[in-house]
């Protein structure tokens, strides 16, 4: 079984910047895909960004293309959301997920196992 644990959210100011990261433990990391999901209070949970588990291909939710970057590191079973640009409407609370499939990413993953969350807030 694949835990994962999130970390690095916190309060900021609108125009601000975060990194996320989520270590997994339990499995082979390399063999999988991973993603980043959000919830907001009142909504439902929302993909973020995905990335193969390579790490050769990515993919974002049109909301946070070019403000967010997904990224990994295999060696150190970590991965990693830098999230620039923020706005108060990214406020949520932030999940990692991960996807058993070794594949490209050309869309949201299926998350077969998910981290406890981490809270992003956005102050106007």
């Amino acid at each position: 079984q694949v835990q994962l644990v999130e970390s690095g959210g916190g309060l900021v100011q609108a125009g601000g910047s975060l990194r996320l990261s989520c270590a997994a433990s339990g499995g082979t990391f390399s063999n999988y895909n991973m993603g980043w999901f959000r919830q907001a209070p009142g909504k439902e949970r929302e993909f973020v960004a995905a990335i193969s588990w390579s790490g050769g291909s990515t993919y974002y939710a049109d909301s946070v293309k070019g403000r967010f970057t997904i990224s990994r590191d295999n060696a150190k079973n970590t991965v990693y959301l830098q999230m620039n640009s923020l706005k108060p409407e990214d406020t949520a609370v932030y999940y990692c997920a991960v996807e058993l499939k070794v594949s490209a990413v050309r869309g949201p993953i299926a998350g077969d196992y998910w981290g406890q969350g981490t809270q992003v807030t956005v102050s106007s």
